[in-house]
């Protein structure tokens, strides 16, 4: 039941024009994101190297993610090309996929995924995302 209201809401928002982005549709994100400031701790992806939670990550991905960023992450397009975000972000990784997925990035048609999907699953995503970055 929560897939298919996920599903309607996501649909929603592709019809209203909003396209159902899940991450960094360029190397551009606000300060707070890159930078988590003294008070807060750069986040951490509880799942990290854990490769049967990137397994699922990957469905999840496909699920939600790949009819903008391409099954799999493989995306022609480089600003839409996520296994590039190391690359762009460095150790900031985790804390700017946190911010653009849960505040989204209109000015690029991506929703925020803030109350549509759970921390487990974005943090599953993540890890997915983690194990297919590219090597400088």
């Amino acid at each position: 039941m929560v897939a298919g209201a996920v599903a309607v809401l996501v649909v929603s928002r592709i019809v209203l024009g909003t396209a159902a982005v899940l991450l960094l549709g360029s190397a551009t994100v606000p300060a707070a994101a890159a930078d988590p400031g003294p008070e807060q701790q750069p986040r951490q992806n509880p799942y990290e190297g854990d490769r049967s939670r990137a397994s699922q990550g990957k469905s999840l991905f496909n699920q939600y993610c790949s009819h903008c960023h391409a099954p799999n992450a493989v995306s022609p397009d480089p600003p839409k090309d996520l296994r590039r975000l190391k690359l762009r972000y460095g150790a900031s990784m985790p804390d700017v996929f946190y911010f653009t997925v849960t505040h989204g990035r209109p000015d690029k048609g991506m929703p925020n995924w803030q109350g549509l999907l759970d921390e487990q699953t974005l943090w599953t995503i993540f890890t997915f995302l983690q194990s297919v970055q590219a090597q400088p």
